[in-house]
């Protein structure tokens, strides 16, 4: 019997109520008689969030717990949104452990009261295991979770909604207000509109009735007013329109015109950026529009056939269109604006798990949440990398047991949530919990593929990101039999059996059938085919706990929040990161998944510090020295020269959506050269592949982004440009300024250096002031004849008078390491043992003898001695000169005065002034522009993240959680 309850609705299922005799919770992590928390370092920071365009303050709050091994961006994010109590009060929290005790209490209560666990020892166990996983940032729980639970505010858990509207006017206001209820809690809700009749039917009054799209008008006027929880931000939301539905090339239309009219009334001067003031006038710009289409119109498509276009009161067939011709507008559509997308019904349906309680109609707004109407889904991600094991020597592998035992840890708690959760109405807390739909998935999936080798599109990526997928829903649903067998089955279970079972050994064939690749994915392949055998024997005896278990969401702030490189199945934004400091400051750092991926592929150390040191100077491992042309694609990313095809993103999500209850939040990216042929081949193709929904986005087809900013910005230069020239020609005098000169005294210290390059013997004399670094060089080249002994004098001269001038070191170093030509070859320094030529020698051994470590380290350089520790401890650095981050932070200045581009960097190098998120670097670093809107919040370059954009800087979100 489905459970009741008031609005907001609570669980109530009776106290300690249970099937079996609880659940044994096994320590994966944590020791016996001692809490996680003991077993960290913990330390104090000061966050202080500002805004990029005018640099006023957005948040500050001093004197946060954090371990010592979170990231200066993931502390920021976590205390800004997450932390409850108004700032400046006894109430605020002040630390991870309030938070982390706020959530993992709440549910330990819950799953003893509703009779989860065996035993007090396994509650603890279990308290004990998730708030360890949290702490080192495993897994994250989504937003909502963070926001409500163990607060007095309703405790609402889930941040996908899915809503229904039928075809009368109670229903269509009824859809207003609880739209608007779920904006107002800062989550978004999607839903179909598909039983609204068309504007070619009539109504019972005898008039024609509006049809659904002028009903989107005013609903999105709502979103657009009561925006997303408060926020400047907008609303989420998702609306879909069936392929039949005759008023489809209407709903297919609607934003193209509107950007039409974007740009006419941007060419006559109105502010129609995003966010700009006269952008509200524009009407459809709250939503993702999405087409639900069926294979009996892919079929008409493909052979070139008739569609019909049924009325919604009747089902009679009211017009025959051209299905290739209506596919086509779709395309041309989705080319010139984005939008709509698409999604496949028939593939959604026959995976569906309880058809007998309805159909799957709608989806959340990032279409990653499919299920029934007037339902929600909670949702979990979990970090991949944490589970990838890599003893530094290129030896991996990919962590199946243990990654298992976090999945059922972690569903156990999703479930649990389910009983104590509030809902928005009261249809939505019924439908949730008599189905207890749950949305487990995961996120670094590129940096996880990159670090071990794989091409993101690749026979052997795609292997192993299935194999993941596939452990992950076997796991899940195996422990969902389990929790039936303890607390029950879901109250629709016994109605939806025979399908729920059938979907069961579908994912199982599916794993049957896939391909093995290598030794990282096999392991991981024969895990998810034990847990299926066991998910069908299980569920045979026992049902299941849950209607739903996994969907793959973009993992937005809680990306952010797990310190993640790349959020949900996204591949790497770009190769160069851009990394806050403690104390203040920032660095670019070349992702740390490259060196683990080199090493895999079985290069040296002396080759990767000079790969890393090219692509932290290029930005691309296009010719970097000694990388075979056929590794570059491992290193492909969404961005840049060698971004990733369209369709290679369409493989991907082909290649885990057999694993996946519900569906997958992804975009696919296409240049702007693309065309709409190529948008017909990507939607057409992803049909073929089984994908349930997609959408795509060409560069730069959007009017009201940042281009247009940059726009004004460059309107504004020009003004400032005229106006300087009219100062410069009224003043007379122009004054110079000019370096001056730093002579070395009389005496000074010294080092000589003999050295050997692929045979050519020389001496170098590196002079230095007696306080302030190094101030000349002199090279004598031993029996080298005339011209190479007289270039090398005149090049040490050249060096010394620049260095006297006042060139950093760095800059010397960063130019001439990795220059190549004859001699080049073996050394004889233990630190340098190859040398691609005598300049890119004497460069290296100057680092080593005058920079100090982490400015050295930026550049990639170390001795052989720190090569060595990091062999055998993963870090360069002794214990006893572990880099100071608040140091490095005020010696940032030094660094900023050499050119970005002269800044290579496996570690650390400083970022340019210019940039404030790995977005903007990306932009300054590869000469392209990243399209995507500003964060509202601090007016940084957002980025992609899933069909939603995430602010890298704040941790903000463009209406995903």
């Amino acid at each position: 019997m489905t459970e009741t309850a008031s609005s907001p609705a609570r669980g109530t299922r009776t106290k300690g109520t249970k099937a079996g005799k609880g659940l044994r919770i096994e320590r994966v992590h944590t020791t016996p008689g001692v809490h996680p928390y003991d077993e960290v370092v913990w330390e104090r920071r000061d966050v202080v969030m500002t805004n990029w365009r005018d640099g006023s303050v957005n948040f500050e709050q001093r004197g946060v717990e954090f371990p010592d091994f979170w990231t200066v961006n993931a502390v920021n994010i976590v205390t800004s949104k997450y932390f409850r109590g108004a700032v400046g009060t006894p109430q605020r929290e002040t630390g991870l452990k309030q938070l982390i005790d706020r959530i993992v209490k709440t549910y330990r209560k819950a799953g003893e009261d509703f009779g989860y666990f065996a035993s007090p020892a396994d509650a603890e166990i279990f308290e004990h295991e998730l708030a360890y996983a949290l702490l080192h940032q495993i897994f994250s729980f989504n937003s909502p979770v963070w926001f409500n639970v163990g607060t007095p505010q309703p405790q609402q858990v889930s941040a996908c909604f899915i809503l229904s509207v039928d075809d009368s006017m109670e229903s269509i206001l009824d859809w207003y207000k609880e739209e608007g209820m779920i904006f107002k809690g800062g989550s978004g809700a999607g839903l179909n509109l598909s039983r609204i009749r068309s504007s070619k039917e009539l109504l019972s009054s005898g008039g024609n009735a509006s049809g659904p799209v002028s009903f989107m008008r005013g609903a999105d006027a709502s979103a657009g007013t009561i925006k997303s929880g408060g926020a400047t931000r907008r609303a989420a939301k998702m609306v879909i329109l069936d392929v039949d539905h005759p008023d489809i090339e209407d709903f297919i239309k609607t934003k193209v015109t509107e950007e039409e009219k974007i740009r006419a009334l941007r060419d006559a001067g109105f502010d129609m950026d995003l966010g700009g003031d006269d952008i509200t006038s524009v009407q459809y710009q709250n939503a993702n529009n999405s087409v639900r289409v069926n294979d009996a119109f892919m079929k008409a498509v493909e052979e070139g056939g008739k569609f019909g276009l049924r009325a919604r009161m009747t089902g009679e067939v009211i017009e025959e269109v051209d299905a290739k011709s209506l596919f086509r507008k779709m395309a041309e559509a989705a080319w010139a604006c984005a939008d709509p997308g698409i999604q496949y019904d028939d593939t959604i349906n026959h995976w569906h798990t309880c058809p007998e309680s309805g159909r799957i109609n709608g989806s959340n707004p990032c279409s990653e949440y499919m299920h029934l109407d007037n339902t929600s889904c909670n949702l979990a991600s979990l970090n991949l990398m944490k589970f990838l094991k890599d003893d530094g020597l290129g030896n991996q592998s990919f962590e199946a047991e243990r990654f298992a035992k976090v999945v059922e840890l972690v569903i156990t708690a999703m479930d649990i949530s389910i009983c104590f959760a509030d809902f928005p109405t009261q249809k939505i807390g019924e439908n949730t919990r008599a189905f207890r739909q749950l949305g487990i998935g995961y996120a670094n999936l590129g940096a996880l593929l990159m670090a071990t080798g794989h091409a993101y599109d690749s026979d052997g990526g795609r292997a192993l990101a299935g194999a993941i997928t596939s452990l992950m829903t076997g796991t899940s649903y195996r422990r969902s039999a389990e929790l039936a067998a303890v607390v029950g089955a879901y109250d629709g279970y016994a109605l939806n059996a025979t399908a729920h079972k059938r979907v069961m050994l579908q994912h199982a064939d599916a794993n049957t059938k896939a391909v093995r690749m290598d030794d990282l994915d096999t392991p991981v392949w024969a895990a998810a085919t034990e847990a299926w055998q066991d998910v069908i024997r299980l569920g045979e005896k026992n049902g299941f706990r849950n209607s739903q278990a996994s969907v793959i969401a973009p993992t937005g702030t809680i990306g952010l929040a797990m310190s993640c490189d790349t959020t949900g199945l996204e591949p790497d934004l770009a190769l160069v990161k851009f990394k806050k400091l403690v104390g203040g400051g920032s660095m670019q750092i070349v992702n740390g998944t490259v060196p683990q991926a080199l090493r895999r592929l079985g290069y040296q150390e002396e080759q990767i510090e000079a790969i890393v040191a090219h692509i932290a100077e290029h930005g691309n491992v296009v010719d970097a020295p000694g990388l075979k042309p056929e590794h570059y694609e491992v290193f492909d990313c969404a961005m840049g020269d060698r971004s990733i095809s369209a369709m290679g993103h369409v493989r991907m999500m082909a290649a885990i959506q057999p694993w996946i209850s519900g569906a997958l939040s992804k975009t696919v990216n296409m240049p702007e050269s693309a065309t709409v042929e190529e948008v017909e081949e990507i939607y057409f193709e992803a049909w073929k592949l089984g994908v349930k929904a997609l959408a795509i986005y060409r560069d730069n087809c959007k009017v009201g982004q940042p281009l247009s900013a940059k726009k004004k910005e460059q309107e504004k230069a020009e003004v400032t440009e005229k106006a300087e020239e009219t100062i410069r020609a009224a003043v007379e005098k122009v004054v110079e300024y000019r370096p001056v000169r730093k002579r070395l005294p009389k005496g000074r210290p010294g080092i000589t250096t003999s050295f050997t390059v692929g045979g050519a013997e020389g001496y170098m004399t590196a002079n230095s002031y007696p306080d302030d670094g190094l101030g000349e060089v002199f090279l004598k080249m031993s029996k080298q004849g005339s011209t190479l002994a007289g270039m090398m004098d005149a090049f040490s001269i050249a060096v010394s008078v620049g260095l006297q001038y006042g060139v950093p070191l760095e800059t010397y170093v960063s130019k001439f390491t990795n220059m190549r030509f004859e001699p080049a070859g073996m050394t004889d320094d233990p630190d340098v043992r190859m040398a691609q030529s005598i300049v890119d020698y004497i460069f290296r051994r100057l680092a080593l003898d005058f920079l100090p470590f982490e400015t050295r380290s930026a550049l990639g350089i170390h001795s052989a001695e720190e090569r060595q520790r990091h062999l055998e401890t993963g870090s360069y650095e002794s214990p006893e000169e572990e880099v100071d981050v608040e140091s490095l932070a005020q010696s940032a200045p030094l660094h900023r005065e050499t050119p970005a581009a002269a800044s290579p960097a496996q570690a650390p190098a400083p970022a340019p002034q210019q940039a404030h998120t790995s977005a903007e670097l990306v932009e300054m670093q590869l000469g392209i522009s990243a399209d995507a809107p500003l964060c509202f919040s601090c007016g940084t370059k957002m980025q992609r993240a899933g069909s939603c954009y995430i602010c890298e800087g704040c941790g903000s979100t463009s209406g995903c959680s």
